[in-house]
């Protein structure tokens, strides 16, 4: 039987929005459903991230990430608002979990308590309400909590987590050897397909814009489904090339985020991305020139008439993620534009394609957008990742 090991604590809203899909979905895999109450507080110091971390955040990320709890939690109907005094202490609900022996009924009632009443998890009143609701002896479990070994089997359970590289929550452990992270992977984790579906539907009028840099691996993916996510939803597609690197200066982000993660984190991305391509079903293969310079065929890209873009576009991500060639190489896109190759390359090189590049930069800019890809529908609801797929089907269907 197939096993499934879910690491939450009640600090973290996507942890809860996984505690409500977790159940169901471990039935339909044929897995076992275990639950791991972990300090995410003591991942974060051991693996240097801000114990506050929305604080941490761009103001447009913190506002995006507010925006998207709330349209996950949306999509699988369960009420989610963010508590005025979060982050709220967490250590006594985890052990109280423990010392009920993990019972499901007491995890879903401190979720409750958290992320729809807002109330503190560690509080005397919470914990004793949220026991006994779960038909438990408040007492005796509170009894235990404090006890020196559940104190401990905490300490461990958190070491344990640190030991398998989990550096946030939810983290899933499948079979013991994959290990996710967020509740948008559970799917994906459980070998449930994603959908594909490319049949055209209607035009409906409605408008979805992609913004991409070849730089991003995380936009390939993107790129290689946005066509078909398009015709089954009717909506007329819109491709807004930008300079990455451009925009994470005018906000004043890292040039490459990836490299400024840590270790553990580093190590799962890569992972992940080879589990996303496989998944998708899109070759993939992280290229040896890291981070890519892409100014050349971006360029090359706004130079060309529109009739061309699709075929240069999918051609350069492919090259780049897929064949591990260099794509600010002449010679590379010479190959990948085929007749007019010259002429184009020589326009690429004018004012008015660079003060295009510039203009497209800063339009991604003024939209809000901190990343790629990001996903606009009908020029005002904004997504990012190539994750976020679904939500954005939601919001061109609904």
């Amino acid at each position: 039987m197939r096993s499934l090991e879910l690491f939450i604590d009640y600090t973290c809203p996507y942890a809860y929005l996984a505690s409500v899909q977790a159940e169901a979905a471990a039935r339909r895999a044929g897995a076992a459903l275990s639950w791991r109450p972990f300090l995410l507080g003591g991942v974060f110091k051991a693996v240097g991230t801000p114990q506050r971390l929305f604080e941490a955040l761009s103001p447009a990320k913190a506002r995006h990430n507010g925006l998207d709890m709330a349209r996950w939690a949306a999509r699988h109907g369960v009420p989610l608002r963010m508590p005025e005094g979060h982050p709220y202490r967490s250590v006594e609900a985890l052990r109280a979990t423990l010392a009920a022996g993990c019972d499901p009924a007491v995890i879903h009632g401190f979720y409750r308590a958290y992320w729809a009443q807002g109330r503190p998890v560690s509080d005397p009143e919470t914990l004793r309400a949220v026991l006994t609701d779960a038909g438990h002896d408040a007492a005796e479990v509170l009894a235990r909590a404090d006890a020196p070994a559940t104190r401990e089997a905490l300490r461990e359970a958190t070491d344990r987590a640190i030991a398998l590289g989990v550096f946030g929550a939810p983290a899933l452990l499948v079979d013991g050897a994959e290990l996710y992270w967020g509740q948008d992977r559970l799917a994906m984790a459980l070998g449930e397909p994603p959908v594909t579906d490319a049949t055209p539907r209607p035009r409906t009028g409605r408008v979805l814009e992609l913004y991409w840099d070849f730089s991003s691996p995380f936009a390939y993916l993107a790129s290689a489904q946005a066509e078909a996510l398009a015709a089954r939803t009717g909506a007329a597609l819109v491709h807004r090339p930008m300079l990455l690197g451009g925009l994470f200066k005018a906000l004043g982000q890292d040039d490459v985020p990836l490299l400024s993660f840590g270790e553990a984190r580093q190590r799962y991305y890569h992972r992940d991305l080879e589990r996303l391509a496989a998944w998708w079903g899109v070759p993939f293969r992280f290229p040896s020139r890291f981070p890519l310079r892409t100014v050349l065929p971006l360029r090359v890209y706004l130079a060309l008439p529109e009739a061309r873009r699709g075929a240069f576009r999918h051609g350069v991500f492919r090259a780049a993620w897929a064949e591990d060639r260099d794509v600010s190489d002449p010679a590379v896109l010479t190959e990948l534009l085929g007749d007019g190759a010259a002429e184009v390359l020589l326009r690429a090189s004018t004012d008015e394609v660079k003060s295009a590049l510039r203009s497209a930069t800063d339009r991604a800019l003024a939209e809000g957008v901190f990343g790629a890809p990001t996903w606009v529908v009908d020029g005002t609801e904004l997504f990012w990742g190539q994750d976020r797929i679904p939500l954005v089907e939601s919001a061109l269907t609904t």
